[in-house]
């Protein structure tokens, strides 16, 4: 498959989903993303892979050239934000099948048995819109998510998880079986590497996050009848909290911690009736799990105060996390050296933001290597990753494939 070939094939994949602007809204468990999926599938199926989807509906793509040998994995996530970028995600997913088939093919053509078979997939909700938490198909797989309590969960309009996949015919019982190592490419999601001017970032560690479920609860009233001084409105202590919220960072040194809230639900959202209960996400990020902790104590302070300042009561529901911790040498070594075999330039980098990596490599020896993002940014119709930066990251990981299906995260002997 040549770069031409990606690059008709990212346009193809695209259109699954588009939006006027050029962006994407695919959704996990919609139509788009079943589409999507579908199309997939038939590239792999036309490629000699076998294709399933397990329990939570990750669709696995996997060719197998050793026998009954392990898999290493490669892929990423088709699902979106609400009018989202094309490549968040998407890219990962079609860079790893054109990996995996350019692999496959050099092995067959040279005559060569990998040590291990190679394996793609197309992770369940990493992006969270639908069904909260993100991640959610890598964190069943990897075990951090309990399988029955996923399958329960319910989107805003009360849809389960469950449901969604049979909605799809995306719920099945394919096993992956073992995996001998993992590895993703993703749009870096930030600034470093165009600001670099690097075309390939290898990811050394990534940031610790700490997700808060937060209900306030007011008393549901009338917007003109109702005195101001007996109300209790549950948007006015969303508000509180939300700018307090902000004011976490002011805490800390500057861009040592990352705040917003990112899902807001009001109810009964009524033109002409003062809130009666507010659900929010209070998402905190930062290098460290100390930072988060700190930052959480500061934050149950914040919660109290506005509370108080808006006569509501606001009470954390749930809380997801995932906490810092550096990738294997041996598998930055690997990416540092593809892309030197490919001629490009690399360096090491941080992720901020969370990708199915993230949990995978507390499984198995794993791989993250980004591309530039235009401008950094993501989660965004705007967001973009040039062409030429896409397809040096597709030779670039062509290479990873190679190396992982041959052994090269296999601890070294003794």
């Amino acid at each position: 498959m040549t770069g031409r070939d990606f690059l008709a094939d990212f346009a193809a994949m695209s259109a699954f989903g588009a939006t006027p602007r050029g962006g994407l809204d695919r959704i996990a468990g919609t139509t788009a993303h079943r589409d999507a999926r579908a199309w997939l599938a038939a590239i792999l199926r036309e490629h000699g892979f076998e294709v399933g989807t397990d329990a939570v509906g990750n669709m696995f793509g996997v060719i197998r050239l050793a026998g009954d040998a392990p898999v290493v994995l490669f892929g990423s996530h088709l699902d979106s934000q609400p009018k989202g970028g094309r490549y968040d995600g998407s890219y990962g997913v079609l860079a790893a099948v054109h990996a995996a088939i350019v692999a496959a093919e050099g092995f067959r053509a040279r005559g060569e048995t990998p040590r291990y078979n190679i394996a793609v997939v197309d992770w369940f909700n990493e992006e969270g819109a639908r069904f909260k938490p993100s991640m959610m198909g890598s964190g069943v797989f990897t075990g951090i998510l309990d399988l029955d309590t996923v399958l329960e969960t319910t989107d805003r309009f009360g849809v389960r998880v469950a449901d969604a996949l049979d909605d799809i015919d995306a719920r099945g019982e394919f096993v992956l079986g073992d995996v001998a190592g993992y590895a993703e490419i993703h749009i870096e999601q930030g600034r470093s590497l165009e600001e670099g001017g690097i075309t390939i970032g290898v990811v050394e560690a990534t940031w610790s996050a700490h997700k808060y479920d937060v209900l306030v609860r007011g008393d549901q009233s009338h917007t003109g009848a109702t005195r101001m001084a007996d109300r209790k409105d549950a948007i006015l202590g969303a508000a509180h909290l939300i700018t307090r919220v902000r004011d976490l960072c002011d805490l800390f040194p500057v861009e040592a911690l990352h705040t917003s809230v990112g899902e807001l639900d009001a109810f009964p959202n009524s033109p002409v009736t003062v809130a009666g209960e507010v659900r929010m996400l209070v998402d905190l990020r930062a290098p460290s799990s100390e930072t988060l902790i700190s930052a959480g104590e500061h934050l149950r302070l914040a919660i109290a105060a506005a509370a108080a300042a808006s006569r509501t009561e606001i009470e954390i529901l749930s809380t997801v996390t995932w906490n810092s911790g550096p990738f294997l040498e041996r598998g930055i070594a690997v990416a540092e050296e593809a892309a030197a075999e490919a001629g490009h330039s690399h360096t090491r980098v941080l992720t901020l933001a969370g990708h199915d990596a993230t949990n995978m490599k507390d499984i198995a020896p794993t791989v993250l290597v980004f591309v530039p993002s235009v401008e950094g940014i993501t989660h965004n119709e705007a967001e973009y990753t040039r062409d030429e930066d896409a397809l040096a990251g597709v030779a670039v990981f062509t290479r990873v494939v190679e190396r992982l299906a041959a052994g090269a995260l296999d601890e070294p002997a003794p």
